[in-house]
């Protein structure tokens, strides 16, 4: 899900958000009535849509909503805001944008997020503005609804340049990577963790040769090639073990370092594993998982990690966690924040947290390249970036 393009169609309540989602992916996505508020919480859809492919469609609360219970689906929609690619702002075609449109219009601009204003309701009116990012819908009358879908698409294609590969850039034809996946208890059962699958997939597109095996059958897998490996890929959870059974001429690196190379914040993350040393006593330390999977006896964000930083720190540290969406917007009372590879999250929420430590200061670091500082191969790991 975080690999596809997400838009969220934002507005007040009860100018017709949800009958415009219905109506652009064809379906009932959404609960559609003329009482204000029906929608209370975020409703998402994955689903492919013609012509832009995979897309994870959102469909928010109104901006305009009411009382405390109102103020916190305003502050979820702001939440939702996070992670777009693209916003749809939804009003109506019969009157000028009202304050809360204005507000909500700054706050898509501030964060940079391209946006397109969908006038619904436009069977109600005769005279229609002719703006570039202004689109008239009617949903009774099933019209506009393909121009705003090229609309998005445009958007789409001026701000995604479709140039981010996770491996497959500094490859070539015919070279063999090895992968190398452990297969232990917190492991997803039946199935590969998504930069597993992203990495099997670039690999073979870039015409490369993709060979998985397990951390315990390593050295006879690199053995049995007849040929040196270009590059071994390693879950971090195995990262020391792997490096001692690797060559050192052999280019070493791990998912979680591609993911922040990925993610646009690989120089980020080096520069705050680089603090670790510095930390003190009853500092603190905010871990992140952007999953919500079942932690395990041994599992790397509660359990592994914060015993390693005590090992390599000899300080007394203390530690928070959170998963999934819960990111705190405040950060001052952290020394150090951990997060996961982000798999599971897109790239603009991954560079918010991130901007959300860069503004207060706070080293902001992600698993792999952690655990590479402190097992003292990071710089074996990010070499083949810097050549």
């Amino acid at each position: 899900m975080s690999e596809r393009l997400h838009i969220g169609f934002f507005g007040c309540r009860n100018v017709g958000k949800s009958s415009l989602v219905n109506c652009i992916t064809n379906q009932n996505v959404s609960v559609v009535s003329d009482t204000k508020g029906t929608t209370t919480d975020a409703v998402k859809k994955t689903m492919e849509l013609l012509p832009l492919g995979k897309v994870l469609i959102i469909d928010t609360p109104g901006y305009d909503d009411i009382g405390e219970l109102g103020e916190k689906r305003i502050e979820a929609t702001k939440r939702v805001l996070r992670n777009c690619d693209i916003a749809i702002l939804v009003t109506e075609a019969n009157r000028e944008l009202n304050d809360k449109e204005k507000e909500l219009i700054k706050v898509i601009e501030t964060r940079n997020i391209p946006y397109i204003i969908v006038k619904n309701k436009a069977d109600t009116v005769i005279e229609k503005e002719s703006v570039e990012n202004i689109v008239y819908t009617s949903c009774i009358n099933r019209t506009g609804i393909e121009e705003v879908k090229n609309k998005i698409r445009k958007l789409n294609s001026k701000n995604n340049s479709g140039t981010a590969r996770l491996v497959g850039d500094f490859i070539h034809e015919k070279d063999i990577v090895v992968l190398v996946t452990p297969i232990d208890s917190s492991a997803p059962k039946d199935r590969l963790i998504l930069p597993q699958q992203m990495a099997i997939r670039d690999i073979i597109d870039q015409d490369a040769i993709c060979v998985v095996t397990k951390d315990t059958e390593l050295k006879e897998t690199l053995e049995s090639l007849k040929e040196e490996p270009a590059l071994v890929i390693t879950d971090s959870q195995v990262f020391q073990y792997v490096s001692k059974v690797v060559p050192e001429n052999i280019s070493l690196t791990s998912f979680s370092i591609l993911m922040a190379r990925y993610r646009g914040f690989l120089n980020t993350a080096v520069r705050g594993a680089e603090f670790i040393p510095k930390l003190k006593n009853g500092d603190k330390v905010l871990i992140c998982e952007g999953c919500t999977h079942h932690r395990q006896c041994e599992d790397i964000g509660t359990v592994k990690i914060p015993k390693l930083l005590g090992k390599y720190t000899g300080k007394k540290l203390e530690f928070e966690w959170t998963n999934g969406m819960g990111f705190p917007d405040d950060l001052e009372k952290y020394n150090l924040v951990i997060h996961c590879g982000g798999c599971m999250l897109n790239t603009n929420e991954m560079q918010y947290r991130m901007e959300t430590a860069n503004k207060k200061n706070i080293p902001f670091t992600n698993y792999g390249i952690a655990i590479a500082y402190m097992n003292n191969i990071l710089d074996r790991s990010i070499r083949l970036f810097i050549e």
